[in-house]
């Protein structure tokens, strides 16, 4: 057992894109939205909007053919106003969360999908704890998350009952918790290959360096990331009194000068640039649809600076005509 532990805990390792982008397929030339996976997201409640629309987002720009996400009836209009990419329908609620009636539906939606994605803004009643159960017996591939990794609490023989079947977990530190995983030790490395190993899962353990552990025993660790503010944020920080106006003045600034001698096309900056030179950084050789859309966030971003600072003092002035 000793020699294991030590053989297993040496997997551990940084990734970063020089790992990732060999690691991705190549896509097709000629390929088509039926060529690249169909994935249904289930999720959702009043009040927590944000969560599948991101989650829909997230795979459409990770190269996902066809997106179908099923949320509460009340909430679809507000998830077919948001989503470009992504196909919305409407599901059977209970207290503005979802009914547990909405299984057939879910199920007949799931049957032509290829992958099932479930609990981004689920909510927590025991109505969407039964559903989470009773779609963890697919044989699909399945993403559990948010609030579908707490409908486990308790009921972790659920989860080694998929073992043999792709499963991936994605909770944050409490969500881990919840579920039995141990922190105790302050190792978040050895907590999460423990628990990967002992279910038979994958676990991605979120937060600062998020962790992906295999039920192998191997573990990577992501390095990217940041915890910036964007522009709009830098306004709600300073208004909230989280950032001191001075402060988030000279970063705006410094956001605006870049941005001056960033690449433009007709206009429009292009949604991913090299840090140190502001020159277009191709992702790959089609553009996602909803890029355009997304960067006239940007511009909302700074016409809101401009607006909030043309009558302020002469540094403030200055960056609103900028």
């Amino acid at each position: 057992k000793g020699g294991l532990t030590m053989e297993v805990t040496t997997l551990i390792r940084t990734v970063g894109l020089d790992l990732l982008k060999p690691a991705l397929p190549q896509r097709q030339l000629d390929g088509h939205k039926g060529t690249f996976g169909k994935l249904l997201i289930v999720g959702g409640a009043v009040g927590y909007t944000g969560a599948p629309y991101l989650t829909a987002s997230a795979a459409a720009r990770t190269g996902c053919g066809l997106v179908s996400l099923g949320v509460p009836k009340t909430i679809w209009p507000i998830e077919a106003a948001k989503c470009v990419s992504a196909m919305p329908f409407p599901l059977p609620e209970k207290n503005g969360m979802l009914a547990g009636r909405a299984l057939p539906q879910i199920l007949e939606k799931l049957d032509g999908c290829d992958v099932l994605v479930l609990g981004p803004g689920l909510g927590r009643s025991r109505e969407t704890a039964r559903l989470v159960w009773e779609l963890l017996k697919t044989e699909k591939p399945l993403v559990l998350d948010a609030d579908g990794i707490s409908a486990l609490s308790g009921h972790i023989d659920l989860l080694d009952a998929r073992r043999g079947r792709p499963t991936v977990l994605t909770p944050h530190e409490v969500e881990f918790a919840r579920i039995g995983g141990d922190l105790s030790r302050g190792d978040r490395e050895r907590a999460a290959q423990d628990f990967a190993m002992a279910h038979g899962c994958v676990l991605v353990l979120k937060g600062h360096r998020t962790l992906t552990a295999a039920p192998a025993g191997n573990v990577l660790v992501n390095t990217t990331g940041g915890s910036g503010f964007g522009i709009a944020g830098l306004l709600v920080g300073i208004e909230r009194g989280f950032i001191p106006r001075e402060e988030g003045v000279k970063r705006l600034t410094k956001i605006a000068d870049y941005l001056k001698r960033a690449d433009r096309f007709h206009g429009v900056w292009p949604h991913w640039l090299y840090g140190p030179t502001g020159k277009v950084k191709p992702f790959g050789q089609k553009d996602n649809g909803g890029d355009l859309v997304e960067s006239c966030f940007l511009m909302q971003s700074l016409l809101c600076v401009r607006q909030y600072f043309r009558d302020g003092n002469e540094q403030e002035k200055a960056l609103a005509e900028k």
